[in-house]
């Protein structure tokens, strides 16, 4: 859909939001646009800048773009590598006011607004005793996370947070503000925990919390590149066998200049292990002893609260980094992929470029195939995804080549070349189906029935049914 340019559909939106509308002519253009994407690679520039404060005025918004025929694209956290939320010449629906949190402890219940970041709905239901699923890196934006998938350090104990989910609030492509739930609108439902953001505007969340502790026992190993086989054997074998209370995890990375990491080894290469419980301290030691004598270069075993936990990998992706990734499933690590990334992680250079590898199973494992629209088969065990950053162009030119060829190196390996949609940067349609698979239909089907027009397509694209040749 092409965007309108004329000055005049512009001074409608702002008349309609007196304000809360930014043109580049306008102070606090340049600022909103500048904290509005994460990955600093991503260079468009809108037409205008919505800043809504509620869900009504998200729905004139969305009526208004409709009508003067203005291409609108949706930013919720703005952290994704793909930088959905700007697009040249559109309208960009900043929600980053939408950032309300309600916490109900009697009925674990936790709900918030879609301009929410993780570190808040974190920081609010932990002082409960209460926790959602969420993602690994804090300032990642709830909506957007969710509407893919959601998973981090609480998928084997939790699921994923779409699997938590019980309600969203949705403005959809005409301007309507309705409610999908398992009793309203079932079918909207299943599409939205997963199929991302084709179905129209979320607004509002509401996920089922569980009781946790908002302390966390982390112990967390690293091994040089030659010394690391036995290391990740070690944890391949070990960790889909653990209580899901305890999390495992896997990175390929250069060790940072942090207090705990000698300075000595301060930007070496390698493969850090780490694994984390919400229990007992001698069901932590039991579990990591096998490490800790495997001869790690360096360790970390402490107590941490629950919400440093989620905000222990933060620095390695500040906000305004270069950034591009690719990822892939594995219901196994096997040694010739362990080869593989042993060759291939020491080959990066930049030193910001990592390859963290999470571990499935437990809760993630239970949830039936067909009871949510997420791509990924609740068989595989591990999601690899290969992460090109830096500071600099040419650099991530150099590991953008680095991780394509990093992945074609693993795809054989695979059983799909299907990927989690949330880590797609590189889209187009084939790649969208293979994340979805066999669910693409239902998907089209839904997208048929509640954006006819392909209205929201800023996005890893589902195309109605009939369009998309179905």
């Amino acid at each position: 859909m092409a965007a309108k340019t004329g000055s005049g559909t512009v001074e409608e939106l702002t008349t309609l939001l007196p304000g809360q509308v930014l043109t580049p002519a306008d102070d606090g253009y340049e600022a909103a646009l500048a904290s509005a994407v994460w990955n600093g690679a991503v260079r468009r520039r809108p037409l205008a800048i919505a800043q809504p404060r509620n869900t009504a005025e998200v729905a004139e918004l969305v009526s208004a773009c409709r009508e003067h025929v203005l291409d609108l694209t949706v930013r919720g956290g703005g952290h994704g590598f793909a930088g959905h939320a700007v697009a040249d010449g559109a309208v960009m629906l900043d929600l980053r006011h939408l950032a309300e949190i309600a916490v109900d402890p009697a009925a674990r219940r936790a709900s918030c607004g879609a301009g929410t970041t993780w570190a808040a709905l974190d920081a609010a239901t932990a002082a409960e005793g209460l926790a959602v699923p969420g993602g690994f890196i804090s300032h990642t934006g709830v909506a957007g996370l969710t509407l893919g998938g959601g998973m981090g350090w609480l998928s084997r104990w939790g699921g994923l947070s779409c699997d938590n989910l019980l309600s969203v609030e949705l403005v959809t492509a005409d301007g309507r503000v309705v409610t999908a739930s398992a009793e309203e609108n079932p079918d909207l439902f299943w599409a939205l925990r997963g199929g991302g953001g084709n179905f129209g505007v979320a607004t509002r969340f509401e996920f089922a919390a569980r009781e946790l502790s908002p302390m966390a026992n982390l112990g967390l190993f690293f091994w040089r590149p030659e010394d690391a086989q036995g290391p990740l054997r070690l944890a391949r074998d070990l960790i889909p066998g653990l209580p899901e209370e305890i999390s495992g995890f896997v990175a390929g990375l250069s060790a940072p200049p942090a207090p705990f990491v000698p300075p000595e080894h301060h930007g070496t290469p390698g493969f850090a292990v780490a694994l984390v419980n919400w229990g007992s301290t001698e069901e932590h030691a039991e579990a990591v002893a096998p490490f800790r004598e495997m001869s790690p270069l360096f360790e970390l075993v402490t107590p941490i609260p629950h919400v440093a936990l989620q905000q222990m990998f933060d620095e390695s992706a500040p906000w305004g980094i270069l950034g591009y990734e690719k990822a892939i499933y594995f219901e196994n690590l096997t040694d010739e992929v362990i080869d593989i990334l042993v060759e291939r992680v020491p080959q990066k250079e930049s030193p910001l470029s990592f390859v963290p590898i999470f571990s499935l199973g437990g809760a993630y494992a239970r949830v039936p195939e067909e009871e949510t629209a997420f791509g990924g088969s609740r068989s595989v065990r591990w999601t690899v995804n290969v992460v090109a950053l830096d500071t600099d162009d040419d650099m991530l030119v150099r590991d953008r080549a680095w991780a394509r060829d990093f992945w074609s190196a693993l795809r054989p390996h695979a059983d799909s070349a299907g990927s989690y949609v949330n880590f797609l940067a590189d889209e187009d349609e084939d790649r969208v189906r293979a994340a979805y698979g066999a669910k693409y239909g239902r998907l089209a089907a839904a997208k048929a029935a509640w954006d006819p027009d392909n209205f929201f397509h800023h996005n890893a694209n589902i195309r109605p049914y009939a369009e998309a040749g179905l």
